[in-house]
């Protein structure tokens, strides 16, 4: 398969990038720069799963101390954090597919040493 088409099967949302992802992190040796996109995709959905786990922890918590509004509040800034993760993965999928090798602020240096 084609390094960049292995780069931006990684960054595929939902199940289908995170299986690839994993598989391309154990069985790729020799392509650094596709297990980079691999590692940088499983750090990426990572945060976004922890992100999301924390909003709607919070959610559950607001909801029986009887604070619907800022529930509802809260609701609506994970809905453009998930959208927003959403566009990230897009434009790594751009970028993984033109060859580059574009690293994210706090995961990219780490994905890139783990390559």
């Amino acid at each position: 398969m084609a390094p960049n088409v292995a780069g931006l099967l990684c960054y595929v949302p939902c199940c289908i990038g995170l299986i690839f992802s994993i598989v391309v992190a154990i069985a790729e040796k020799q392509n650094r720069s596709v297990r980079f996109h691999a590692f940088q995709s499983l750090l990426l959905q990572a945060a976004a799963f922890v992100i999301v786990i924390g909003v709607n922890v919070a959610q559950i918590a607001l909801a029986t101390m009887d604070l619907g509004a800022v529930g509802l509040l809260l609701s609506l800034v994970g809905m453009v954090i998930v959208v927003a993760f959403l566009g990230v993965m897009i434009f790594m999928m751009i970028k993984a597919n033109g060859g580059e090798e574009f690293k994210l602020p706090v995961i990219g240096p780490m994905a890139k040493g783990w390559a």
